[in-house]
């Protein structure tokens, strides 16, 4: 049986719509093209049902032929979530409180996708963390409610059955897959005392040694929590919002890495500035760190925290692994050029590098062969539009929005995994009328004076690391400094060579023919005592010193004392000269 089509939706100001996925790209007419202006749009997680909400109704429709499953008169809805299942539907609207109502109504409303009743309705201030975090089975649902978190079992929300208090808890990540789930919470430090993950395994959550893993550090105001697929590790990357050294506009970033086998460590990156992207490779056995001060690095690293793969320096600023693992994208977007780099993982081979100038989103199709970037409002205003590529580096459609409206958002339809597997890697572009848009090598802008001189690293603006292979018994890879020097040495063997040419092919249309024995002998003449021979070259040596001293003093540089004395000498050591070679 043939895999399924994948969904593109598509919200903008000209509405809401369904556009098939690659080879067709056209709009799906079994779903009914929403003219109002959608504030919020989701697909559930196993793609069968789409819901939106339009400033008058929240609606839920199966994706595949646009029929209406439910529909919800909540004007003010500004977000909605499906839980894995598909039993429940959250939605989310603005916290608000007036004179006759100080307490305000409850915002967070949960409703049974089957009935249509509103199960339960809870009172959620901020938009960050809104909607309950549900395990994959919904055997468990968890929110944070003033500094501890509260545990629901089966969709009961009437009674909490768990709770988990530590003093300011102020972020969690539940761990996906099915039982037993795994929970990270975050506790901020305060009064000197450092800041804290901890892991911990659903029921066990009292006790000295419930913990699964703990780590501690300093420099902390916020952290992002990342759970590999596999629920076996979590990446926490610890972000500070000033950095007090003065080196970053971006504060600065730490990487942790803590495993549920009681491990955890500090993640090294070799160059200094910025974390910029993080991500688990789906296979849940290494991740990727797009880091340091730009030009940025990438590296792999595996589960022990070691570099598998460097892919040196170069514009990125972000990372996106395939669904299926087998394919890596290196990308430089928001303030960069919007150039992208398509590696295949197994062999580290670059398979194409495209160019999507002024892309503001990106996201990989779930057949791990297609991705969509988009130019969207409000981050750009003007150029708004999409396009759908292969891999390879071929656009296979592109969608422009007219001037006077806006794109706000695209969302591919997700499918449970294993729908689609995994491919070859193919390496000749795809056909395609759009053809490709693959970026032409920029050259660095040179003054004049050194166009026709021989290009050496010093007159460089960035030193330029080529990928390394990082694995044991792979070819170790130099370091920055090393690296530096090898290309200053082979820069000054080229400027040697050129000059040598340049001095030869001189002499060749200057100077009279002579016998080769006469110009042999000149060559080879010395006195035959190596003292001569050392004094006739450090009096030389001296004579070229005074020489640029006098060409100096011409261009009208103001002479030390020294320099003048040592330029009067010129006469005594011609003569001295003249005396040696006479005695040859």
């Amino acid at each position: 049986m043939a895999p399924p089509i994948p969904h593109l939706a598509v919200r903008g100001s000209e509405g809401t719509f369904l556009l098939h996925g690659p080879p067709n790209c056209e709009e799906n007419t079994s779903f009914q093209r929403d003219a109002l202006q959608s504030r919020f749009f989701t697909f559930s997680s196993d793609g069968s049902l789409f819901g939106w909400c339009n400033g008058d109704k929240v609606n839920v429709v199966k994706a595949s032929n646009g029929t209406l499953v439910k529909s919800f008169d909540l004007p003010k809805a500004t977000m909605l979530e499906f839980s894995p299942q598909n039993k429940v539907l959250a939605t989310w609207k603005q916290y608000t409180k007036t004179q006759d109502n100080p307490q305000g109504d409850a915002n967070l409303q949960l409703w049974d996708l089957q009935t249509g009743e509103c199960i339960k309705a809870f009172y959620q201030k901020k938009a960050q963390g809104w909607c309950p975090s549900w395990a994959d089975d919904e055997s468990i649902a968890v929110r944070c409610v003033n500094n501890e978190l509260h545990f629901f079992e089966n969709n009961n929300f009437e009674k909490i059955t768990n709770k988990l208090h530590l003093q300011k808890v102020s972020e969690f990540a539940l761990s996906p897959g099915n039982q037993p789930s795994k929970v990270s919470v975050y506790v901020p430090g305060s009064k000197g005392a450092p800041s804290f993950v901890r892991l911990y395994q659903y029921p066990n959550f009292s006790g000295p040694s419930s913990a699964l893993a703990n780590k501690s550090f300093f420099k902390a105001d916020r952290v992002n929590m990342l759970w590999n697929k596999k629920a076996s590790a979590v990446l926490v990357t610890a972000s500070t919002e000033v950095d007090k050294t003065g080196a970053s506009y971006y504060g600065e970033q730490t990487l942790h890495y803590l495993s549920t086998n009681r491990e955890s460590a500090v993640v090294q990156l070799p160059k200094n500035g910025p974390i910029y992207d993080v991500c688990w490779n789906p296979n849940s056995s290494e991740f990727c760190v797009v880091y340091g001060f730009m030009p940025a690095k990438v590296t792999v690293f595996n589960l022990k925290c070691e570099p598998v793969f460097d892919f040196g320096t170069g514009p990125r600023n972000a990372a996106f692994y395939s669904p299926q693992g087998h394919i890596l994208v290196l990308a430089g977007f928001g303030n960069l050029r919007g150039q992208m780099e398509v590696w295949d993982v197994k062999k580290y081979k670059q398979v194409s590098k495209p160019q999507a100038a002024d892309t503001t989103f990106f996201s990989w199709c779930p057949d791990g062969e297609h991705i969509v970037t988009a130019t969207c409002s409000p981050r750009l205003r003007v150029s708004n539009g999409y396009k759908v590529w292969h891999y390879t580096g071929t656009v296979l459609y592109k969608q422009d929005t007219p001037a006077d409206k806006e794109l706000w958002e695209v969302l591919w339809q997700p499918f449970p995994a294993g729908t689609f597997p995994e491919k070859g890697v193919k390496y000749q572009a795809a056909p395609s009328e759009l053809g490709s848009t693959e970026a032409k090598p920029a050259q660095a802008y040179r003054p004049p004076a050194l166009r026709n001189k021989p290009e050496t690293s010093s007159y460089k603006l960035h030193e330029e690391e080529p990928p390394q292979n990082m694995k044991p018994g792979a070819e170790k890879p130099m370091s920055k400094t090393a690296l530096r020097n090898q290309k200053k040495r082979e820069a000054k063997k080229a400027g040697k060579q050129e000059t040598k040419a340049d001095e030869t092919k001189a002499e060749e249309t200057k100077a009279p023919t002579v016998p080769e024995s006469t110009s042999a002998s000149n060559v080879s003449a010395t006195s035959g005592d190596p003292e001569t021979d050392k004094k006739i070259k450090n009096l030389k040596k001296k004579i070229r010193a005074i020489e640029e001293l006098k060409e100096q003093q011409a261009a009208g540089k103001q002479m030390q004392k020294n320099q003048l004395e040592k330029m009067q000498k010129e006469a005594q050591l011609l003569k001295e000269l003249e005396e040696l070679e006479l005695g040859l």
